[in-house]
C-alpha cells in the first residue's frame, strides 16, 4: 500500500482548520487612518479612495463613535489645513487642526489610542516633508521643525508619535525634545523603513500632499534596496524609537520578514493607499471578492511579521471578523 502525508487531514472542516491556523487577524491589530480638514460640514469623499473621506471637526465625533463601536482601538490622523506656507507651520501650532483633533478624540474617549502622525507635507505649499533650500531638502533645520511638531502633538494630548518625514536623525530629534518637555513617557512609532512607492498616489489627493516640484526620492528609499531597510530601523532602534513601521506593504512583506527577525520591537505594516485604491476598484468591477481578498492580504502581512497594520479597510474588517469569517 502506498505510504505518504496526509496533509488534507487537517483541512477537513471549517473547525479543524480553525484549530490549526498558525496566524489570526484581530481587530486589536488594526490603525485606522483619518483626514481631519478644516471647515464645518465638510464630509468630502477622496475620488480615488471609494469609502475614505477627509472629515471636519464637526463630524469627527460621529466618526470616531463607528470606530469604538467596531472594537477598533487605535487611530492615526493627518490633516489638511487651510493655508499652507513655506515651513509648514500649521503643523506644529497649538491650535493646528491635527492638534484640535487630538485634543477633542481624547475628550470624547480618553481610551482610544490616538496617533498624530509627524509631518510637514500636508502644510507645506511646496509640498515636501522637510524646508526647502535653493531647491533642496535641508536635513537638520527640518528636524527641529519635526521636533516642535512632535511636541504640540503630544501636548494635545496624542498617545503615540508617528514620524513619517525619513529625515536623517528624525527619531534622536524627537526624543530629546519630547523628554525635555516631559513627555518620556510618549512612545515613537518610526516609520523606519518608508520606500519612494508609486503606491502613495491616492494617499497624497487625500492629504493633499502632493509635491510642487521633483520628487521625495532624495529621502524616502529606492524600493529596489533591502539591507538599507535594516540600516535605516538599527538607527531609529539606536535613538530610541519605540515600534518599527514598514511602508508600503504588500510589495515588501519581505522587508516586514526582514525587520521582524531582526529587532525586538513592534513592527507596524502601512497597507497604503495604492493597495486599498486597487483592490477597491477591482471589487467594484466584479473581478475580484473583496472581502477574501482584503482579509487574505492582511494575513499575509501578519504571517509576514507585522504585530499591527495601518489600513483603510480597518472598518470593513472589523465588521467582516465580527461574522466569524475563515479568518
Amino acid at each position: 500500500m502506498l505510504s505518504f502525508a496526509r496533509h488534507r487531514r487537517l483541512r477537513h472542516t471549517a473547525n479543524l482548520r480553525a484549530m490549526v491556523r498558525e496566524t489570526r487577524l484581530h481587530k486589536e491589530d488594526l490603525i485606522y487612518p483619518i483626514f481631519v480638514v478644516e471647515g464645518e460640514n465638510q464630509k468630502n469623499p477622496v475620488q480615488s479612495m471609494p469609502g475614505v473621506f477627509q472629515v471636519s471637526l464637526d463630524l469627527l465625533n460621529e466618526e470616531i463613535e463607528e470606530v469604538v463601536k467596531l472594537g477598533i482601538k487605535s487611530v492615526i490622523l493627518f490633516g489638511i489645513p487651510h493655508e499652507k506656507d513655506e515651513v509648514g507651520s500649521g503643523a506644529y501650532h497649538d491650535h493646528g487642526i491635527v492638534q484640535r483633533a487630538i485634543a477633542q478624540i481624547k475628550q470624547q474617549h480618553s481610551d482610544l489610542v490616538v496617533i498624530a502622525d509627524t509631518c510637514l507635507c500636508e502644510y507645506t505649499d511646496h509640498g515636501h516633508c522637510g524646508v526647502v533650500e535653493n531647491g533642496q531638502i535641508v536635513n537638520d533645520v527640518s528636524l527641529k521643525l519635526l521636533a516642535k511638531t512632535a511636541v504640540s502633538q503630544a501636548k494635545a494630548g496624542a498617545d503615540i508619535i508617528a514620524p513619517s518625514n525619513m529625515m536623517d536623525g528624525f527619531v534622536a530629534a524627537i526624543r530629546e525634545a519630547l523628554d525635555e518637555e516631559g513627555f518620556v513617557h510618549i512612545p515613537i512609532m518610526s516609520y523606519a523603513v518608508k520606500y519612494a512607492s508609486a503606491f502613495y498616489g491616492p494617499f497624497r489627493e487625500a492629504a493633499e500632499s502632493t509635491p510642487k516640484f521633483g520628487d521625495r526620492k532624495t529621502y524616502q528609499m529606492d524600493p529596489a534596496n533591502r539591507l538599507e531597510a535594516l540600516r535605516e530601523a538599527e538607527a531609529d532602534v539606536e535613538q530610541g524609537c519605540d515600534f518599527l513601521i514598514v511602508k508600503p506593504a504588500l510589495s515588501y512583506l519581505d522587508i516586514v520578514r526582514d525587520v521582524k527577525n531582526h529587532f525586538n520591537l513592534p513592527v507596524v505594516a502601512y497597507n497604503v493607499s495604492g493597495e486599498y485604491s486597487m483592490i477597491k476598484a477591482a471589487a467594484e468591477n466584479g473581478w475580484i471578492d473583496e472581502k477574501g481578498t482584503v482579509l487574505e492580504m492582511l494575513t499575509s502581512m501578519k504571517r509576514a511579521g507585522a504585530d499591527l497594520i495601518i489600513t483603510y479597510h480597518a472598518k470593513d474588517v472589523a465588521r467582516w471578523l465580527d461574522e466569524q469569517s475563515d479568518y
